[in-house]
């Protein structure tokens, strides 16, 4: 199990002593937003360079944001070491997946609450993960959507005849109850934000997710 605290939810005004907090990590979450695809603003690349330099944690990026063709190769000269787009955002996924894997980066695309597995079957065997939203993205500390965890499970059985090695990866709404549920029925990526960040001990609710 691997646990992804969404920096989304840290001090951003000491960015250094919130990466100390949750150095145990193995992979950092960056929620990237542009006030289109989401209401919401969020970092650019520049972040992302700003990031690279102050840590050595996987830098796990997530493009919540119009035109992903457009922008993510940006973010991978950032830093990014994995990029996930929105397949809501995208007119040729095929030629985004490609474009990626020519910049030598890990792939996952993701889907919303109301977008359903099938509209990604086709892509399992491309991507090296799949985003499954338990919330509206946009917006942290939201409550977690129950109707994931079917998406979760669909996923796990697909991975299995088309893409053994496909991580699945669920964002929004994660405390321990929501991830124990998550695990049970495949999910091997939890991002967690103000359930981390919030905390007086951010290393105990990592732990408790793994």
């Amino acid at each position: 199990m691997i646990v992804a605290p969404s920096i989304l939810s840290a001090d951003f005004g000491n960015l250094e002593k919130s990466f100390k907090k949750v150095s145990s990590a193995k992979w950092l979450h960056v929620d990237v937003m542009d006030g289109h695809f989401v209401p919401n603003i969020s970092i650019g690349p520049v972040v992302i360079k700003g990031l690279r330099e102050y840590t050595k944690q996987v830098l796990d990026t997530h493009l919540m944001i119009s035109d992903p063709e457009k922008y993510a190769p940006e973010f991978v000269k950032a830093g990014s070491d994995r990029i996930t787009f929105h397949i809501e955002a995208v007119e040729d996924p095929y030629g985004l997946i490609d474009k990626l894997r020519e910049l030598n980066v890990s792939v996952g695309i993701s889907i919303k609450p109301n977008t359903s597995v099938n509209s990604i079957r086709e892509l399992i065997p491309l991507i090296d993960q799949v985003l499954v939203m338990s919330v509206e993205p946009g917006f942290g500390g939201q409550k977690f959507m129950p109707n994931a965890l079917d998406k979760i499970s669909e996923l796990s059985e697909l991975r299995k005849l088309w893409n053994p090695e496909l991580l699945i990866v669920v964002d929004g709404g994660i405390n321990e109850t929501t991830g124990n549920m998550c695990k049970e029925v495949g999910a091997d990526v939890l991002v967690a934000g103000s359930y981390v960040f919030n905390s007086e001990n951010p290393e105990e609710r990592i732990n408790s997710l793994l």
